[in-house]
């Protein structure tokens, strides 16, 4: 399987962790071929900066989709998602919608946590967008966070991120937590043996969804 990974902002440290992600899905023989969007915003924010992005996707893709079998889009708001397919013909996921797919097979309802109240609005549309608010319990975010760098969220936030996670999976109601957010990736795998649910990251979930649509 040959897979054009790319993020939708142009942050590199974003674009590296969800690279380390992808390639941690990955299975022997798979390339992983993991790019920025060719211009646009350093994080995917508002609707404003989707629109932005979406231009930035589409000519990453069309530099870098070549002999590749497959393509992730990894912001949690699937940039660009019908367009992308639309223009290559490829089979084409988000890693939301792939996300959010791999939360209900393990139960109903969840819930998503992410890293800022900036966020929070985007993420519950993205949810309205697929259908599934009746599945969505809460977002639940870290109030007044800061970081120096989109790309450095991953560290310097992983610690509030982890008790966010863990005191979400305490109060109950759910039966999973989904990490929501680009520059999260891979931290699912890193808490999984602390938190008493199962916790899904976009850019994991993506790669299964596209191996399960290629062998059919």
């Amino acid at each position: 399987m040959r897979v054009l990974v790319v993020n939708p902002n142009t942050n590199i440290g974003v674009t590296r962790r969800i690279d380390l992600a992808a390639r941690a899905a990955a299975r022997p023989g798979d390339v992983v071929r993991t790019v920025p969007a060719a211009f646009g915003p350093d994080l995917i924010v508002t609707p404003a900066d989707s629109v932005h992005a979406m231009q930035g996707v589409l000519a990453a893709v069309d530099q870098h989709h070549d002999g590749m079998d497959a393509i992730v889009l990894a912001s949690f708001g699937d940039t660009g998602l019908d367009q992308v397919r639309a223009r290559t013909g490829k089979p084409v996921v988000g890693i939301a919608q792939s996300a959010l797919t791999q939360a209900l097979a393990h139960g109903p309802r969840f819930s998503i946590v992410s890293f800022s109240p900036s966020v929070q609005a985007s993420l519950r549309a993205i949810v309205a967008h697929y259908g599934l608010l009746d599945h969505l319990a809460d977002v639940t975010v870290l109030e007044n966070s800061m970081w120096s760098d989109p790309g450095h969220i991953h560290h310097e936030l992983a610690q509030p991120l982890l008790q966010l996670c863990q005191q979400r999976a305490k109060a109950g109601g759910i039966d999973s937590i989904v990490l929501g957010g680009g520059p999260l990736a891979g931290l699912a795998q890193n808490f999984a043996p602390y938190i008493d649910l199962p916790i899904v990251d976009g850019t994991t979930a993506a790669l299964h969804v596209l191996r399960a649509m290629l062998s059919e």
